[in-house]
């Protein structure tokens, strides 16, 4: 381990190139870095630190920061952690160049109590909402396949929008539209297996039968004048999602994580295990997919209230 004679703000460009090029991180994941590492340096300015050294940034100094963030930049205590998360990395580097500098572990993350208020639609809502499209139309009949594959998968709306023709075989789906798995890369660059039923198969076919071009992605729009791929972007399938919301009369406002929270929940409902839960979701860490134990929690606390026999046993 070295003592370095260069600032920490100078080792920014070095760390965002191991961040991408050794990390693996994703390009959304540095842009994020980079926004909460500005505010760090406009702190190290502002505060005379500009040319402050790693070896020399001691644990007030990170104290300081917290309160910058929290009472003159006023960041949301929940999201100062991602501040301080982006903070830690950039100390995890300094020690993978073995450069002298403060600790990771001494930036401690304040634990946040966040109370999950997950919005999801039960079966009933959920047929409401697919029958919604017009499928008499092109675009009601892709609209109603990408609700069928929402519901059916538990996409993610960026997966969702990646998935391309090529994947599917639709000669064989038109014979027999059995359940089909499909591997795809997804949040952090991770692989996992998602599951097509046969009814979002079916409604796939009938969607891609209509499709005369040549086009690689599976959902496009109908826009004129377009050269490039017409693959629907995020927004635009949760401008989908929403339209049929309204037309549908639903009480919740949903969108495509609506659509993956109902698929989730209707699963735990159902008795899936918890584990086998994370793994349909690609959720990377168990607690994660533990913000829908106390939906099911008190589903079952309605089904005891309804159906339970005591009391209709006389109270004398």
């Amino acid at each position: 381990m070295q003592k370095s004679s260069k600032s920490i703000i100078k080792y920014f460009p070095d760390f965002f190139e191991y961040c991408e090029l050794e990390k693996g991180l994703s390009e959304q994941t540095l842009k994020n870095y980079g926004h909460f590492l500005a505010a760090f340096e406009r702190w190290l300015i502002q505060s005379k630190l500009g040319q402050i050294k790693p070896h020399e940034l001691l644990p007030h100094h990170i104290w300081d920061y917290r309160l910058y963030l929290s009472r003159k930049a006023k960041v949301k205590k929940i999201t100062q952690n991602h501040y301080l998360i982006a903070l830690r990395s950039l100390l995890a580097y300094f020690i993978e160049r073995d450069i002298v500098s403060l600790p990771p572990d001494k930036i401690k993350l304040p634990r946040i109590f966040k109370e999950h208020n997950i919005k999801f639609l039960n079966l009933e809502q959920i047929e409401k909402l697919l029958l919604t499209p017009d499928i008499k139309t092109i675009i009601g009949l892709r609209d109603r396949a990408i609700l069928e594959v929402l519901f059916s998968t538990g996409l993610r709306v960026a997966e969702l929008t990646s998935l391309s023709r090529d994947q599917f075989n639709f000669n064989e789906f038109k014979k027999s539209a059995k359940e089909f798995e499909l591997s795809i890369i997804g949040k952090g660059g991770y692989i996992r297996t998602v599951y097509f039923s046969s009814r979002a198969l079916s409604w796939l076919a009938k969607y891609n039968a209509t499709r005369k071009d040549d086009d690689k992605a599976l959902f496009i729009n109908y826009r004129p004048g377009e050269s490039q791929s017409k693959r629907l972007t995020t927004r635009s399938i949760e401008r989908v999602v929403k339209k049929y919301t309204l037309f549908s009369g639903l009480p919740i406002q949903a969108t495509p994580h609506t659509l993956r929270h109902s698929y989730a929940t209707d699963l735990l409902i159902q008795g899936v295990d918890l584990r086998l839960v994370q793994e349909f979701l690609g959720h990377r860490n168990i607690l994660t997919t533990q913000i829908y134990t106390h939906i099911t929690k008190k589903h079952l606390k309605d089904i005891h209230a309804k159906y339970h026999s005591g009391k209709r046993i006389k109270n004398e």
